[in-house]
Parts: C-alpha cells; structure tokens; sequence
C-alpha cells in the first residue's frame, strides 16, 4: 500500500483548466508508453518487536527510524535521506508498522529476485539491531489493528473508512502483500491487452496464491484470502472498478479516477487535517463545486496525490502494479513474481493467458473466499500456471511446475 511516485507531466502547481486536460494528464502519466522489458515487485512483511511473546507488540515509529538509519522513509524521520538499499530497493513503512520493499525495475525477474533477497537480508539485519523482527503472513491473526503511523493521510484513511465497516483499519494495519509491476506496453492497443490479461487472470491467481485464512477481529467466515477480502469489501467505488466493461483503459481508468471520492486533501501542514468532503470527487473539486470546503482548486501534485488513493486490483502507474496476490510464506514471494513475468513475456502468451482466466474473470469475491476449493477456479488456476510454466525462464520452471501440482492438489501455500 506505499505511496506510489507518479511523476508529473507538467510543471508542479500547475493548474488543470478542465476535466479533458486532467483525463488527458492521467492517461500520460498512469500509462508509459514503451517496449516491455522490465519488471518490478514490492514485497511487504508483519513486525513485531521486544520479546518473542505471543502476540509481540508493533514497533514504534522511533524504533523503526533508528533502525532504518539512512534507508528510513521520510513518514517515520522527516530528515532521512530516504537512501536506496544496495539492491535499489526503498524501504517503507505501513500504518500498522509492516515494513515494505519496493524494488528498482530490472530487466530480468531472476535479477529483481537476486537484488531483492539480498535487500531483505540487509532489511532482516537493520531491524534485528533494534529487536524488530518481521514474520512472512499475509494477515495478521493475533493481534488486533493499530494504526502506529500518526501522519495526516493515514488519519483522514482511517476516518473515511470507518464510515464504512471494519474492513478499513484491518486492512490498513494487519494484512501484507506481494506486489509485481510491469510495462505497460509500447502502444495503446498492447496496453490494452496487457491491461486487460492482468485483470482477467486476477481472480484464478489470487486464489492460486491465496494464503491468509486468519485474520484478527475480522467479521465471522472462512475465507483462503482475508487480506482480499479487506480489499473487496472496503469501498467499491475505490477498489472495484468495472474493468471488463473497458475496451480503453487509458481513457476509462481516467474518467474513473476523476469520479472516485476524495478520500484525503493534500494540506502544506503536516500535522493538519487532511479530511476531504464526504462523497465530494476529484471531479467535483475541479468543477468548483468544493470552493467553500476546501478554498482552493486543484493542481497536477493535488492529482498526482489521488492518485495515489486509487486501490484497484491492477493500478496503473505508469507501469501495471499487480495487487491482488497475498504475502507469500518465507522466500516463496519470488513464485507469483516469475509466474507473472512468464504471462506477460509475449503477446501470444498473454492472449494464451487471457482466455485461460475468462471463464473466472468476474469472481473476485469466490476466489477470494474459496481459493483452489472452487473446482472452476482451481481449473484456471492450473490453467494459467502450465502456460507460465511453458514460458518461464529454464531455471525456475522447476519452482513453477512445482506451484501447478499444489494448485491441482488444491493446496495453499505453506512455508517450506
């Protein structure tokens, strides 16, 4: 759930003179237009700190600062210069005190593995120096939520979502996730087919990574992903977009974005409230219907912000960030991660891989409930792992075929 970095295509307080120009500048900038050749991943883990009880308590801002030294991100020590680890990855800190990786893009999934195992060593070893240790779970089944970050975005989140159900500060501070990015593709009609092969497989490889069954105060039901359910049942207007009904992503991700409510408003003072009009849009906001609320009209960094409040299960962000697979038991994060950059390697194979996930496109809410228990998803599941396994790299197709025989036996991942 870190911040994304959306760079901005115009100069930063630039106005938006109308909602053309601000679809216009969202199609730009959410979508980058190139060659497919890299790939990249965040990978997020549970903390805990102090003495190996059960359940540990959360680490503190502080303690995590001191930890993180130089690599600290600015949300737990303004002052840090927020370094890069020897890997490229950047390191930050989620609102229940997980701690995220988020990789540079390389051009090979074996070299993003490589860099990030060895960032997560020098990670392990920095918190170990102030006794935080981080666990590999996809949901947090011990302890209740607590939001530990006290910043102004994360307290106008909170706020927003409670209006909602519990589902907000579960999510927010109890559930982790394994993150993978790719090109977006060199023109609008393979973007539009990568677009559309992520989101159709989403539900079949989410349940074929589904791994979080246990999640703490969460409403009664067996689900194989609690950490989606937080997801799907948080705000549909925010997580749900109608995906399959796009032919145009780059033009239909815009309009949406510009009709999701302001979850948060960017304010200069950090210790402000950041609280946005219920219900009010970015669009209404541009519009000038939010004049007396908010006093001012937005600019391209407002933007580039709600951006960053957008949670769909594939967000577009100049690359493709694929969401919807569940923190992975120990080093298995790097499965989903080669299993999607198989998909995606060649236009035969993402058509291969679409019509594999069509028939379970549309069951998010099955799959996140019933993972590989459901015979039509299991199906697919098995499905789109043979083809990432006829187009993976030689030597993980081992590791892949190794995931096609847990998913036809039904299995979820286990640490090994």
């Amino acid at each position: 759930m870190a911040v994304t970095a959306v760079r901005t295509a115009v100069g930063a307080g630039a106005g938006l003179t109308s909602r053309a120009a601000a679809e216009a500048y969202i199609g730009g900038v959410c979508f980058k237009q190139g060659p497919p050749c890299l790939i990249g991943a965040e990978l997020e883990w549970l903390t805990e700190s102090g003495e190996c009880s059960a359940p540990a308590p959360r680490p503190e801002p502080t303690a995590l600062a001191e930890a993180l030294g130089p690599y600290a991100p600015s949300t737990i020590s303004p002052e840090s210069p927020a370094l890069p680890l020897p890997g490229g990855s950047r390191v930050t800190v989620e609102p229940g005190g997980q701690v995220e990786l988020s990789s540079a893009p390389f051009e090979s999934a074996a070299e993003l593995c490589a860099n990030l195992r060895a960032d997560a060593r020098q990670l392990e070893r920095l918190l170990e120096s102030r006794s935080i240790r981080t666990f590999s779970a996809a949901a947090d089944g011990l302890r209740p939520p607590q939001r530990v970050l006290q910043s102004p975005r994360y307290r106008a989140m909170e706020r927003s979502f409670a209006g909602i159900g519990p589902f907000g500060k579960l999510m927010m501070c109890n559930t982790a996730a394994t993150q993978v990015s790719v090109d977006a593709g060199a023109d609008n009609a393979e973007i539009a087919a990568r677009w559309t092969a992520l989101n159709t497989i989403g539900p079949a490889l989410l349940a074929a990574f589904a791994c979080s069954p246990d999640l703490h105060q969460a409403p009664a039901g067996a689900w194989a992903s609690q950490r989606m359910r937080t997801w799907l049942r948080l705000d549909h207007a925010r997580t749900r977009p109608p995906v399959l009904d796009w032919s145009d992503p780059i033009t239909a991700y815009a309009r949406w974005v510009l009709d999701v409510p302001l979850l948060c408003v960017r304010q200069s003072d950090r210790d402000g409230d950041w609280t946005a009009p219920p219900g009010a849009t970015f669009a209404d906001w541009l519009c000038g219907a939010l004049d007396d609320e908010i006093g001012r009209r937005p600019d391209a960094a407002d933007l580039d912000y709600h951006l960053t409040t957008m949670f769909p299960p594939v967000r577009a962000s100049g690359y493709l960030e694929v969401r919807y697979i569940d923190a992975q038991p120990g080093q298995d994060w790097a499965v989903p991660i080669h299993v999607i950059d198989a998909l995606m390697s060649a236009p035969e194979v993402v058509a291969a891989a679409t019509r594999a996930g069509e028939p379970v496109a549309d069951r998010w809410l099955e799959a996140a409930r019933c993972g590989l228990s459901d015979p039509e998803i299991r199906s697919a599941a098995v499905d789109l792992l043979e083809i990432a396994a006829s187009a993976a790299a030689p030597d993980v197709v081992d590791v892949v075929h190794d995931a096609v025989r847990r998913c036809r036996a039904g299995l979820m991942p286990t640490a090994r």
